[in-house]
């Protein structure tokens, strides 16, 4: 069975994924996809030259991936524009097929057996929808409940959940034209999920949205992944979602796997350093040099101190105490790197903007 990637090519060094396998939903083995597009002559005798002799030029969107996502896993997959995530979710869900390589969800091959596929994937892109634009909510839902052939019973049931916890009553009966974006991308889940599918993608689910509205689709998203295990491969620009659903990212730059394994990981390996943010009781007193490995105190601003140290060498706890034992503090607290910086730099090292 193919290992998942883990390396980011030079000038950052190797990279190995720590992830065991079991059974996997979904299999990409040197997946491939290629776009031609036919170049024209100039003028008007290259127009006729054209209708005869044909040049192409060749764009790689998706250049030789390779990775496996088991049941239950809640993926972030990360990239630029144009970095090839929207190609790799249009060959998961059948609606492009691959140049070359191996391309399996459930079983099947995506595009070969679309309708089998479509049974058993849900889809949100968050700038389309699926809900019918002159219908009410609710009339959208008994269409999906008919396409899908879901049961009365199983209907009344998920639709009691889906209302409960995306807040769906006030605006149900509501035509979708009418909806505000966070209401309609709420019923956009609720549709994706009607028929429980085993896996859920997600294209950029709360670009444009409210804080309120983001929180509903989170928890919505959480709950799930935690009590139905549905598997979700989620591709946002908004790392906020990802540090808080995803268990795991793979990061993608022109086609190629860059990354693949936990945000944690990345974090150690990118951003090894913590930082420790204490206020003295005295604003005017500096923190002393502590004396240990690992550790470097920095200047103080506006009355806080920051002390940068490494959790291989030394222990928060150690730090904390070294400081009591020193100083008498009003204020502390330890700063967790955030992964925005970290991936933004990542991209920027390789001249890509994020």
């Amino acid at each position: 069975m193919h290992k998942r990637s883990g390396d980011i090519k030079d000038p950052t060094p190797t990279i190995t994924s720590r992830y065991s396998y079991g059974m996997a939903l979904i299999r990409v083995e040197d997946l491939v996809k290629e776009f031609r597009r036919s170049e024209r002559f100039p003028g008007f005798l290259g127009g006729i030259r054209s209708l005869f002799t044909r040049q192409y030029t060749v764009t790689q969107a998706v250049d030789g991936i390779s990775f496996e996502v088991d049941q239950g896993e809640l993926v972030g997959y990360l990239g630029p524009n144009g970095a090839g995530k929207s190609t790799t979710i249009k060959m998961l869900t059948g609606i492009l097929v691959a140049t070359s390589g191996i391309c399996e969800v459930g079983g099947i091959t995506p595009w070969r057996d679309r309708e089998r596929n479509a049974k058993q994937i849900g889809v949100v892109f968050g700038q389309r929808s699926q809900l019918w634009w002159d219908l009410p909510l609710r009339d959208s839902f008994l269409l999906i409940k008919r396409l899908y052939d879901v049961s009365d019973a199983d209907f009344r049931a998920t639709m009691k959940t889906f209302t409960d916890l995306l807040e769906l009553e006030e605006f149900i009966d509501t035509p979708v034209r009418q909806l505000s974006l966070g209401q309609r991308m709420r019923g956009d889940l609720a549709a994706a999920m009607l028929y429980r599918p085993h896996i859920l993608y997600l294209d950029e689910p709360t670009i444009g949205l409210d804080v309120v509205a983001k929180e509903r689709i989170r928890v919505f998203i959480e709950e799930l992944n935690r009590a139905e295990g549905t598997t979700v491969i989620l591709t946002t620009h908004d790392l906020d979602d990802v540090e808080r659903l995803c268990r795991r990212i793979m990061m993608i730059d022109h086609g190629k796997l860059l990354w693949d394994g936990d945000p944690e990981s990345l974090k150690r390996r990118y951003a090894p350093h913590r930082e420790l943010v204490v206020r003295l009781v005295d604003p005017h007193e500096k923190v002393a040099e502590l004396g240990l490995a690992g550790v470097s105190v920095g200047d103080a601003a506006e009355g806080a101190t920051t002390i940068a140290f490494d959790p291989q060498q030394v222990a928060a706890a150690d730090v904390i105490a070294a400081v009591l034992a020193r100083h008498r503090v009003s204020d502390i607290s330890i700063v967790e790197p955030e992964l925005e910086p970290i991936i933004r730099q990542i991209y920027a090292d390789r001249a890509v903007a994020l």
